[in-house]
């Protein structure tokens, strides 16, 4: 499989080459069009990060990935993530400002919270919104008391119940996964994998909205036991840890039903686009500028790994990105749109530390998500 370091060596002179056209891209770029990528439909999805600094919260970023259009919401959102900034400068009056801003959206835009809710689910809403309220005041009660401990411990609490709400504002699946892709299982949502290793747990959140195809290949394995007992191949400190080479000579998962190798293609979500664009790099399109919605900004992104010349040739084998500051600058990454992201580790990172080449994984399994699995036609 693709040799990550020698892989970022020689992207930078790919990148210099490209630097000369660069504004010969951008043009051509613009006649193309994301539409055009995307099958001809213009309607944009609202999976879209805030401008400022690279977020590096991979649970932030499944929130942000959700495709919904609700406003109030990723205000709320906004508001309580903005809170673990200012606790760092140790800025209280922007902490409790923060936290006032999401108390008086909350307070003035419930019917609007709950008006992207489907009727079925408005009561879940209706009480997750009333535990957001009283949520709210005691975080504030204890931000003027300045305990940044419980602060922290209150917010993560506030953005799981936010995530929540989110979710319930999901309605039905948002594209069309091409016909050519019928034959591989597909995650028509999201799923979460406990990954049990000699070292610990780990928990996974694998994101159907943003690479179904992708997400339900994983997920497929998982359920089949193809990771359980595999070492992990490949380390490299503070860059990736790479498992899911079988034992023998394939490097991947042959089928059992049809006894072929199975290949899943490139599968890259732009931020801002209706569906994701398939079997190119973004640089291949002229689009090397622009972000994926699934980006490597987190310590523990989950990606497929390929042979460098093989945009369509992964299989079973992933690594977890281990994130380095320098790899990840605001608007400039090596690996965003190379290669599909479709997760995020959720727990466990400090495991995820620990682990290296020659380590194992015990056990893979699907403890939530099993009834997004759509499995390929016959």
């Amino acid at each position: 499989m693709v040799n990550l370091r020698n892989f970022v060596m020689n992207t930078c002179k790919r990148l210099l080459k490209t630097a000369i056209l660069g504004l010969l891209l951008i043009t051509l770029s613009i006649g193309i069009s994301a539409a055009w990528w995307n099958g001809g439909m213009t309607t944009t999805r609202q999976s879209r990060l805030p401008q400022g600094d690279p977020i590096t919260d991979g649970r932030a970023l499944l929130r942000y990935a959700l495709p919904i259009e609700n406003e109030p919401v990723r205000k709320i959102q906004s508001s309580l993530e903005d809170i673990s900034n200012r606790l760092r400068g140790k800025r209280w009056t922007s902490v409790v400002s923060d936290i006032g801003t999401a108390s008086r959206v909350l307070s003035i835009n419930k019917p609007k919270l709950l008006a992207s809710v489907p009727e079925s689910k408005q009561p879940e809403a209706e009480e997750i919104i009333a535990i957001l309220d009283q949520g709210i005041i005691d975080i504030k009660e204890v931000a003027e008391a300045k305990d940044g401990e419980q602060v922290l411990e209150q917010r993560a609490k506030l953005l799981t119940l936010v995530g929540q709400l989110e979710q319930l504002m999901v309605v039905g699946f948002p594209f069309e996964v091409p016909s050519d892709f019928s034959n591989l299982p597909q995650l028509k949502g999201r799923a979460t994998i406990d990954m049990e290793t000699n070292k610990g747990s780990l928990t996974l959140v694998v994101d159907g909205y943003s690479a179904p195809v992708t997400a339900g290949n994983f997920v497929d394995l998982v359920q089949r036991g193809f990771y359980d007992g595999l070492e992990f191949i490949r380390s490299e400190q503070s860059y990736v840890l790479q498992a899911g080479d079988p034992p023998g000579p394939e490097v991947g998962f042959i089928d059992p039903d049809s006894g072929k190798y199975r290949n899943i293609p490139l599968e890259i979500l732009v931020q801002g686009d209706n569906e994701p664009i398939y079997s190119f790099t973004l640089e291949e399109i002229g689009r090397f500028r622009e972000l994926p919605v699934l980006p490597f900004s987190a310590y523990g992104a989950v990606a497929m790994a390929r042979p460098e010349a093989e945009n369509d040739g992964a299989s079973s084998q992933f690594f977890f990105f281990l994130f380095q500051p320098e790899l990840t600058p605001a608007g400039v990454n090596l690996l965003d749109g190379r290669y599909t992201v479709f997760g995020y580790v959720v727990a466990g990172k400090k495991v995820l530390e620990e682990l290296n080449k020659g380590d194992k994984i015990i056990s893979a399994k699907v403890v939530a998500g099993f009834e997004n699995i759509v499995e390929p036609e016959a």
